[in-house]
């Protein structure tokens, strides 16, 4: 039998981790009795620099129930980064590692099929939902959008995953060689390699508090992706940078022979709409160039991308 744990961001998440912990000692329990996992195995909740007292209720966790424990950061460094610290601190412990949502969105039955792909073999086992029924219609058209873009894009990601994986810990060794400070989890996961799965899951709504990932946060985060893990969006902007070069030259022929006509006056309006639109698409190319730039220079600075401070866990 191989030990468990399972790692869980919370920023803020004071209303719902009671009832977490409730439900996850319950399927702990019973993995433990079924003999599915060892009964060393763990629930970690990292705490991403809450300001409520998230970090307080996971202190308590661990002193009235040894199941649980904790690991807390220094500052709020984002979900990314708050996750990468859980995988990362825990690997040393944990045979496995199922990463998750403090929510319960995700279906914690699926951790038992996830555990039955390991044993035949996968080394990543992925949480994947069955539909978005339930997302708004511009949550689903914004979510499939970026999952297309993403694959014409030529990054590899899992369609409708999120973070909702099982992990062996060969990965996890694997995964602490790749530093790059803007990260982008669900495109280096299949980036390893090693044998994978996929189970597939109804994700639930959430019984309380408020979603992390407002609209904001979701178009940054896509944004992140997409930069992080391809470099299309510079090599279409030398495309268009090509083909306006051609129109250019038109442009020029065309102004000569109206000028020779004497019809320069009957051009203008052409003339102001051909400068405006090519001033926006030389802003828009030097934004996405910039954004490329501010990724090196984030990257060549080399900061630690979280510091934990605690790190709460029985070892019996």
């Amino acid at each position: 039998m191989e030990k468990l744990y399972i790692v869980i961001p919370c920023y803020n998440e004071e209303e719902v981790l009671d009832k977490t912990k409730t439900e996850l000692k319950k399927k702990m329990n019973t993995l433990i009795q079924n003999k599915k996992i060892d009964k060393q195995s763990k629930v970690i909740f990292v705490n991403d620099g809450s300001k409520d007292k998230t970090w307080d209720l996971i202190q308590q966790f661990y002193q009235v129930d040894k199941l649980f424990g904790g690991i807390n950061l220094s500052r709020n460094r984002g979900h990314q980064n708050a996750l990468l610290a859980g995988l990362l601190t825990v690997k040393d412990d944990a045979d496995i590692v199922i990463s998750m949502d403090a929510d319960l969105q995700d279906d914690i039955d699926a951790i038992d099929l996830m555990i039955e792909k390991r044993k035949e073999g996968a080394d990543v086992v992925y949480g994947v939902r069955n539909s978005r029924k339930k997302d708004s219609f511009f949550k689903r058209t914004t979510a499939q959008g970026f999952y297309r873009v993403m694959k014409m894009l030529g990054v590899d990601v899992i369609y409708n995953h999120a973070d909702y994986r099982l992990t062996s810990r060969r990965v996890l060794d694997s995964l602490k060689d790749y530093r790059e400070v803007n990260l982008f989890l669900r495109g280096i996961f299949p980036l390893i390699g090693f044998k994978s799965d996929i189970v597939y899951y109804e994700r639930k709504e959430r019984f309380a508090g408020k979603s992390k990932y407002p609209l904001k946060k979701m178009l940054n985060f896509a944004w992140d992706g997409i930069t992080s893990f391809s470099v299309k969006p510079i090599r279409l902007v030398l495309n268009v940078g090509v083909v306006i070069l051609f129109l250019s030259f038109l442009m020029i022929l065309y102004s000569v022979i109206q000028k020779v006509l004497g019809n320069t006056v009957d051009g203008w309006t052409f003339i102001v709409c051909s400068l405006w639109l090519l001033g926006g698409i030389q802003m828009l190319s030097l934004g996405i160039i910039g954004e490329y730039i501010g990724k090196i220079y984030s990257e060549t600075k080399a900061r630690p991308r979280y510091l934990v401070t605690d790190y709460l866990v029985s070892k019996n």
